[in-house]
């Protein structure tokens, strides 16, 4: 995976992590306003993240090695972003694109999940095979 589309990956899963922990998320103490971005700290997003992202677990130890500073590396992520402004702007581009048109991801009505499997066709039946009851002929004449 190469760096952007880490970084790609990372915005959508926090994202979609935000939105679907907002309730609970918003009424911690934990939010920040960084370089005009009002946020959850920076440890907050890193600890969700690594527990998301398996990728980022193997990259943290050396990215700690480079900068021990939290909110340099959410900067370096991309991720020094407001969520609530970030999932509006989402929402407003998925309303202007078209009904039939579906986005590479979703976060704002995710995609139902199907899991039944559909139901197989019912078997087909040779009516000249038919031996009546009992395994005797219909006495019924045949046209």
């Amino acid at each position: 995976m190469n760096s952007n589309q880490l970084r790609r990956s990372l915005k959508i899963k926090w994202l979609t992590y935000y939105r679907d922990n907002r309730e609970w998320i918003d009424k911690l103490g934990i939010w920040v306003t960084s370089d005009g971005q009002r946020r959850p700290s920076s440890g907050f997003i890193l600890g969700a993240l690594a527990a998301l992202e398996p990728d980022l677990n193997n990259l943290l130890p050396v990215v700690v090695e480079l900068s021990s500073n939290p909110d340099r590396i959410i900067a370096a992520l991309g991720l020094n972003i407001s969520p609530n402004q970030e999932l509006e702007v989402l929402e407003q581009e998925q309303k202007m694109l078209p009904s039939s048109t579906q986005t590479e991801v979703s976060l704002v009505q995710p995609a139902p999940v199907t899991l039944e499997a559909p139901a197989p066709p019912p078997p087909a039946y040779d009516d000249e095979a038919c031996t009546g009851s009992n395994g005797r002929e219909d006495d019924r004449p045949r046209p």
